[in-house]
C-alpha cells in the first residue's frame, strides 16, 4: 500500500482554521477549502512509486483489480476530499450520467474549449457524491414544500418579492418551483439587487430560521442565489451523519468540516452564489423540481465493527470505523482499491501509523489490517 501526500486547494471559501486544526498544523491565514485524494488530474495524491495517476496507469488490473477495471475503465472512479467550507459554496446542481454524456458531446461538436469559463461541461461523466460531517455541518439540500418556502418568503415582508409567494400560493409543485427559480434567475440584475438588499435586511433583523440567508447575503451581496436559496431546504448535519446528493438536486455547502466523496467528474451546473458563469436554460434542464426532505443519513452498523453509509452509486462506497481502546485488529482486505483516512486517533494499517488527516491508497486484493484508536474512512467502488 502507499502512503498519500495530498494537495490541500486553496479556494476563497475555505476555512482558515479547519483543515490545519484537524492536522495539527499551525495555520497560515490562507484559506483551505479541499484536501484531495485520488487520481484526479488536477490534482492527483503522490507516493513513493509516483502519482496515483501513473501508479493506475502502470498496472490497472494490479492496482484497481480485474472486476473494477471491467466495471469502470482503467480509472479509480472516486474522488475522496476532506472540505472545509468558511463560507459558502455556489448554490449548484450535477448532470446525470446521460446528460453528462449528452452535454460534453454537445459542446465537443461546438468547439467550446474545455477552459473556457462558459463551458458547462468538462467531461462526460455524472457527478453524485456524499458529504459526511466531522462537525457541525450546515448546508442547502433539495427544494422545500412550495408552501413553506412561500411562507418563508412572505414573512421578510418585502414587495418585490409577493409575485414569487403568490407563483408559490397557485401553481402545482414542480411547476412553482420551475417558474419562481426561472423568474428568479432571469430578473432584471439591478432590479433583483435591490430586492436581495431588502430580503438581506429582513433576514438580519428577523434571525432564527432567517439567519443562515443573511449569512449568505453578507458573502454574496445583491446576488439572485440568495432567494434561490430560500427555496432549498437548510440542513445542520451533526458530526455522523451524511448528505448524498443525486443529479438534479440544487444544494450548497454553508459552513463546516467532512469528508467528501463522489464520482471523479467536473461537471457542474451553477445556480447563484457565484460570479463564474451560469447556464440558466441548461440549469433549468437539469434541475428536478422536486420537493422533499433531504434525507439526512447515519450509518447502518456491518460486519466486523464496519459503518456503512449506503447510496445507490457504484462508483463510491463509503464506511467508516470507530476503533475504541483495546479493540480487536480489523480486517480490511478487499478485492477492489481502497483509500484509507483517519480523521481522529492514531490507526494502524499495515506499516503505516495514520495521525489525523493521513491517508494510504491501498491496491485490488493486498491483505489490509486495521487496528488502535480512533476513526477511520474506507472509499472503495462496489464491484
Amino acid at each position: 500500500m502507499d502512503r498519500l501526500d495530498n494537495t490541500i486547494r486553496p479556494y476563497a471559501w475555505g476555512s482558515t482554521t479547519a483543515i490545519p486544526r484537524l492536522l495539527g498544523a499551525e495555520p497560515t491565514g490562507e484559506p483551505q477549502a479541499e484536501m484531495w485524494m485520488g487520481a484526479h488530474p488536477g490534482a492527483p495524491s503522490r507516493t513513493e512509486r509516483g502519482t496515483l495517476v501513473e501508479v493506475i496507469d502502470a498496472d490497472p488490473e494490479r492496482e484497481l483489480g480485474p472486476d473494477a477495471v471491467a466495471k469502470f475503465g482503467p480509472r479509480l472512479p472516486f474522488l475522496l476530499k476532506l472540505l472545509a467550507a468558511g463560507a459558502p459554496l455556489s448554490l449548484q446542481v450535477h448532470p446525470d450520467l446521460t446528460q453528462a454524456k449528452e452535454g460534453y458531446a454537445d459542446e465537443e461538436r461546438r468547439g467550446v474549449p474545455v477552459t473556457a469559463p462558459h463551458r458547462t461541461y468538462k467531461d462526460a461523466n455524472h457527478k453524485p457524491e456524499l458529504i459526511c460531517a466531522l462537525t457541525e455541518f450546515d448546508g442547502l439540500c433539495g427544494f422545500r414544500d412550495p408552501q413553506r418556502a412561500a411562507e418563508l418568503l412572505d414573512g421578510l415582508g418585502v414587495d418585490s418579492l409577493k409575485p414569487y409567494v403568490d407563483l408559490l400560493h397557485a401553481h402545482p409543485e414542480e411547476a412553482a418551483l420551475r417558474e419562481v427559480l426561472t423568474a428568479v434567475l432571469t430578473a432584471d440584475p439591478d432590479e433583483m439587487a435591490r430586492t436581495v438588499t431588502e430580503a438581506a435586511a429582513a433576514c438580519d433583523r428577523l434571525g432564527g430560521p432567517y439567519a443562515p440567508y443573511a449569512d449568505i447575503a453578507h458573502h454574496y451581496p445583491g446576488d439572485p442565489g440568495v432567494i434561490a436559496a430560500m427555496l432549498l431546504n437548510h440542513v445542520r448535519l451533526q458530526p455522523g451523519e451524511a448528505l448524498f446528493l443525486g443529479a438534479g438536486v440544487p444544494h450548497a455547502y454553508l459552513d463546516g468540516l467532512g469528508v467528501e466523496i463522489m464520482a471523479n467528474s467536473d461537471n457542474v451546473l451553477r445556480c447563484g452564489l457565484t460570479p463564474k458563469h451560469v447556464d440558466v436554460p441548461e440549469l433549468l434542464r437539469i434541475v428536478r423540481f422536486e420537493a422533499g426532505d433531504p434525507g439526512v443519513l447515519r450509518p447502518e452498523a456491518g460486519p466486523d465493527g464496519e459503518e456503512l453509509y449506503e447510496t445507490p452509486i457504484d462508483e463510491f462506497r463509503l464506511s467508516r470505523y470507530v476503533l475504541p481502546a483495546g479493540g480487536a485488529t480489523h480486517d480490511l482486505t478487499l478485492t477492489a482499491p481502497q483509500i484509507l483516512l483517519c480523521t481522529a486517533g492514531s490507526v494502524r494499517v499495515g506499516e503505516h501509523e495514520l495521525t489525523p488527516g493521513a491517508s494510504v491508497f491501498v491496491p485490488s486484493g493486498e491483505k489490509t489490517e486495521a487496528s488502535g484508536t480512533g476513526t477511520l474512512f474506507r472509499a472503495t467502488v462496489v464491484v
